[in-house]
């Protein structure tokens, strides 16, 4: 199993949702996270005033796959997230020791 964290634009979730929708992954986590990579923010005007927003808004997806999954998700968030400017966002992949379910206690490795 692998934990696929997608960091993208907030108006890129439903396209992203139903991209995963489509190749039958649909647990997913949503978190409204703020930070930045090579964008490094941009300068903005509140009342006349400039000002540096250096945090930009972004949304996070957290879903779990099996390894055999792996590949079409990573496809199915590239071209769902993709605008093809700075600021898309980024995909990471991360293993899976395991994972319980709280309700019914099982356990899958």
């Amino acid at each position: 199993m692998k934990l696929i964290k997608a960091i993208v634009r907030p108006n890129k979730v439903d396209d992203l949702k139903n991209a995963l929708s489509k190749i039958a992954i649909e647990g997913m986590t949503v978190t409204e996270v703020r930070g930045h990579g090579r964008q490094k923010g941009h300068t903005a005007m509140y009342r006349g005033r400039e000002y540096e927003v250096t945090l930009l808004p972004k949304v996070q997806i957290e879903t779990v796959v099996d390894d055999n999954q792996v590949e079409p998700a990573l496809k199915a968030i590239g071209e769902a997230a993709r605008t093809g400017e700075i600021g898309d966002g980024r995909i990471f992949v991360v293993p899976v020791e395991q994972s319980y379910n709280i309700r019914t206690g099982a356990t899958e490795f």
